[in-house]
């Protein structure tokens, strides 16, 4: 049937048939997809339009109106609530309006923050959503997964997540990860035949299953379900949404704020209990009490912290590095050591072919088109032991590698489609990290010829003939393969074997060899990576590099960025052969120095980064393959790559660098230590305020004052200076010597470094200041004292906020304007205080009065006292050497 009738024919129902009974072909014909040409793309969009998204729908996600429900269900507001209501009962009615104004105000601010961070975590979601190479009008194209219908056509190889249920058409040494899905972590080998009736779902080897994993080889398979109606989707719909766990961050917050709260309680109680026993009114007692609690206890703290983080790890996205789980970004201010893998990372990943050494002598790149039969056979063998494809708009997909090498025979003069029709592949064996090389077989005119290319130490020693049936000189061979390494060549040696028989096994693919040349790529240096590592050793960064690539090579690469090659006893590199010979105690000394790794697996990777955390480091590690992610999981910061990187390691990782740049490790790392800066900045200046109203109120009767505030107006001071002001610190930019400050230890407290005593004499100084006010103004019988006291201890917040901007930079000298959004809030905080006491009617409810100039100028200069102090503080700070900074 072609693709254009099937745009008009009845679409299939996929989820009625038992697909793994059903043969290749009538899966094909029961899906009406062309085996060769894949869906239409009329077809396509009207099934897309029948079926929907190919998504695991979530959990049930609160409501809007839920959330702003949720508001209210805070004890302590319950408590204000049923207070405000009592007030008005006996007939403060205004009382009661304005209290529940405040109340929800409040409110509508938690519920803004809320949905604010569930937008910036839903766009974080969004921007993994993983892609699938689909055959589509006969050209295979890549989609966004969740654009799949049934009947189409989907390419796996080795590292993709699967992402729909399939029927599999063709496969080559296809192995699937399954255990997401029937928890068997051994591997399964797929096979083509179909199940009989009634197989149970793990022993079904002709489907894979969307979510599954595959480990190694390729395949092909037609798309039988999607979205819920897959297998991962019939067990989503069985199980509740869970909210995602907390960070330990705010773990660690929410337990500071119950044991804040508990004494902020305390505290009220006595303050409830002492106004009674000084003949206040118990009902303004109890207003007071409740208003203060409720002002103290910072409930939200957690809630803003996630919505800092997640502003943050937005923010991060848009420098190319997706965070893909929030407590990453708390970690990236601890890393000390940054395994970084060479190619595409530390390099452009733009390989070049620079050089070739074939038997017969060196040869440059450009005079490769010599019509010499070992140099057409070199070229024959690099363009057909190559799996680069073009897409349909001519763009050349696959391993830079192999695409420097379809480039070089190309420019040979090679028609690369028209040789590979001509020497169609009949079988393979894929590289594999142990093997370190990869063979093809191909056959034309009955004639059998296997090609095989690969690591030098992994080829040369299968050779036994050079062109012209003279025996090969292993050790000349790798001589030279050693001298091109040594410029910064990555070296690949290429054979050949002609098989007499039709169906030669596996093993003799590999064996008898007749070596052709040796293939020397160039990829260099990206520009930024050399700054970026002297960036990471400047921030106490140690940068380390695994590669697989010859110890030479690595070595030339690592001089050229910066990475010192010092190593123990003047072992500068350490080589996979090397960490085989050693044991773990052996490996954590070497680990302590060595900071270049060559010709390593993927797996002992894992060995790596165990030897580097055992002596205390904090390990963010880079991969991109299938056997990079137990690594990654290991590491305390796993990167997956982005644009190269698999499926799998991007499932395994922490941090996703969406441009494969080393350079945007160390942004990450830079941005997360900004971020957990401004927490702390954050909580230091919330606890600060809090504190400064729970004295205020609590010691002025020791000092014989009255009641410095009313309820109306804490709950008002909270209000407008917990709210913006806070929120703003989050846009607070990185202080100019954020990337000198040695790692942070991941144990260190929130409130480390002495930022707990540093709040606790601040919140002391500025219930001084507001006391010291209101004992002025009383003595002066200014009638105005209260509302001072009002406008005092709201400015001092601000005044406080604009200097901790920085623990030891001067406001001065980092700029008003370096932070607007900061700027901003204070500004709108000062004209809505003047609001509240300058206009008439609103002041009367805040029982406020218009202040004289002269009160105001007092009020401004008073606040301003606590400005002038941590602006000395931090004076002091400069002059002292080698102070820690708490910022």
């Amino acid at each position: 049937m072609s693709s254009t009738s099937m745009a008009h024919a009845k679409p299939p129902a996929p989820q009625a048939t038992a697909w793994y009974t059903l043969p290749p072909e009538e899966a094909l014909t029961a899906l009406q997809s062309d085996p060769a040409e894949g869906l239409s793309p009329e077809t396509a969009a009207a099934r897309a339009r029948q079926y929907g998204l190919n998504e695991i729908l979530e959990g049930k996600s609160r409501s809007r109106l839920s959330i702003l429900v949720a508001q209210f269900g805070d004890f302590m507001i319950m408590l204000l609530i049923g207070a405000a209501i009592l007030s008005g009962i006996i007939g403060n009615i205004e009382d009661t309006a304005v209290i529940l104004a405040i109340v929800i105000l409040n409110a509508v601010v938690g519920f803004l923050q809320e949905v604010r961070a569930a937008n910036a975590v839903a766009a974080l979601r969004r921007m993994t959503a993983p892609t699938a190479t689909v055959l589509r009008g006969g050209h295979p194209q890549t989609l966004p997964a969740t654009a799949l219908v049934p009947g189409d056509l989907v390419l796996l190889e080795a590292g993709n997540a699967v992402p729909a249920d399939l029927r599999l058409l063709e496969i080559a040494g296809l192995q699937m990860g399954e255990a997401a899905l029937t928890g068997e972590s051994t591997p399964v080998l797929k096979q083509i035949p179909a199940s009989p009736p009634g197989t149970l779902l793990p022993e079904r080897l002709c489907m894979a299953y969307k979510g599954t994993l595959v480990l190694s080889g390729r395949g092909r398979g037609v798309v039988t379900a999607t979205g819920m109606e897959t297998e991962l989707g019939k067990i989503a719909a069985m199980l509740e949404g869970a909210p995602p766990g907390r960070t330990p961050l705010q773990l660690r917050l929410a337990q500071f704020g119950r044991q804040i709260a508990t004494a902020a309680l305390v505290i009220c109680a006595l303050i409830f209990i002492t106004g009674l026993l000084r003949g206040e009114a118990p009902l303004l007692m109890l207003l007071t009490a409740l208003s203060l609690a409720v002002a103290a206890i910072p409930e939200a703290l957690p809630g803003v912290v996630t919505v800092l983080l997640a502003l943050g790890a937005s923010q991060m996205a848009q420098a190319k590095a997706l965070v893909r789980r929030l407590p990453a970004v708390e970690t990236l201010g601890s890393v000390t050591t940054i395994c970084s893998d060479k190619t595409g990372t530390l390099t452009l990943n733009d390989m070049q072919l620079i050089e070739v050494w074939t038997p017969s002598g060196p040869l440059t790149a450009t005079a490769l088109h010599q019509d010499t039969h070992a140099t057409s056979e070199l070229l024959r063998a690099i363009l057909l032991c190559n799996d680069s494809t073009l897409d349909e708009t001519g763009t050349l997909l696959g391993d830079p590698t192999e695409t420097a090498l379809w480039h070089a025979a190309t420019a040979a003069g090679f028609d690369v489609p028209a040789e590979r029709a001509h020497w169609p592949r009949v079988s393979e064996r894929q590289f594999d990290s142990e093997r370190r090389r990869m063979t093809t077989l191909h056959q034309k005119d009955g004639r059998l010829v296997s090609y095989t290319k690969g690591a030098p130490e992994a080829v040369v020693p299968l050779c036994t003939t050079i062109p012209g049936a003279q025996p090969a000189d292993a050790n000349v061979i790798m001589q030279q393969a050693a001298a091109m390494a040594a410029n910064g060549l990555r070296v690949l040696a290429i054979a050949r074997k002609p098989h007499a028989t039709p169906s030669p096994s596996p093993a003799a693919l590999e064996t008898e060899l007749e070596f052709l040349g040796l293939a020397g790529l160039l990829d260099p240096p990206r520009p930024e990576a050399a700054i970026a590592v002297a960036t990471c050793r400047q921030a106490g960064i140690r940068p380390v590099m695994i590669t697989g690539d010859h110890p030479a090579t690595a070595r030339a690469i690592a001089r050229a960025l910066g990475i010192p090659d010092d190593g123990i006893n003047g072992a500068a590199v350490l080589t996979g052969h090397d960490l085989q010979t050693m044991d773990d105690n052996a490996l954590r000394r070497h680990v302590a120095r060595t900071n270049i790794y060559a010709r390593v697996d993927p797996a002992q990777k894992i060995r790596i980064v165990t030897a580097l955390q055992s002596n205390g480091e904090i390990v963010a590690m880079t991969g991109d393959g299938v056997n990079d992610a137990p690594a990654l999981a290991r590491a305390d910061i796993g990167v997956a790559m982005g644009k190269g990187g698999t499926d799998v390691a991007r499932e395994a990782a922490s941090l996703v660098l969406l441009d494969d740049n080393f350079a945007t490790i160390v942004a990450a790392v830079r941005e997360g230590r900004r971020i957990y800066d401004n927490i702390r900045k954050f909580v230091r200046f919330v606890v600060a305020c809090n504190s400064a109203e729970i004295w205020a109120i609590f010691l002025a009767p020791f000092f014989s004052l009255p009641m410095p505030l009313l309820p109306i107006q804490i709950l008002w001071i909270n209000l407008v200076t917990d709210g913006l002001p806070g929120l703003a610190l989050a846009a607070e930019p990185a202080e100019a010597d954020i990337m000198s400050r040695p790692p942070r230890p991941p144990r260190e407290g929130l409130f480390a470094g002495g930022m707990g005593f540093e709040v606790i004499w601040t919140g002391l100084i500025m219930a001084a200041i507001t006391l010291l006010t209101q004992a002025a103004a009383i003595r002066a019988q200014d009638t105005h004292w209260q509302t001072m006291v009002f406008t005092v201890l709201t400015l001092v917040q601000m005044w406080q906020v604009m200097a901790i901007r920085s623990s030891h930079i001067s406001l001065f000298q980092q700029g008003l304007l370096s932070n607007k959004k900061l700027l901003g809030a204070v500004l709108l905080t000062f004209f809505l205080q003047l609001a509240v006491i300058y206009t008439p009617g609103l002041n009367q409810v805040f029982n406020a009065q218009p202040l004289t100039l002269a009160e105001l100028a007092l009020a401004i200069g008073a606040s301003s006292l606590i400005f002038i102090l941590l602006e000395t503080v931090k004076w002091v700070r400069r002059r002292q050497a080698g102070h820690p900074p708490l910022g």
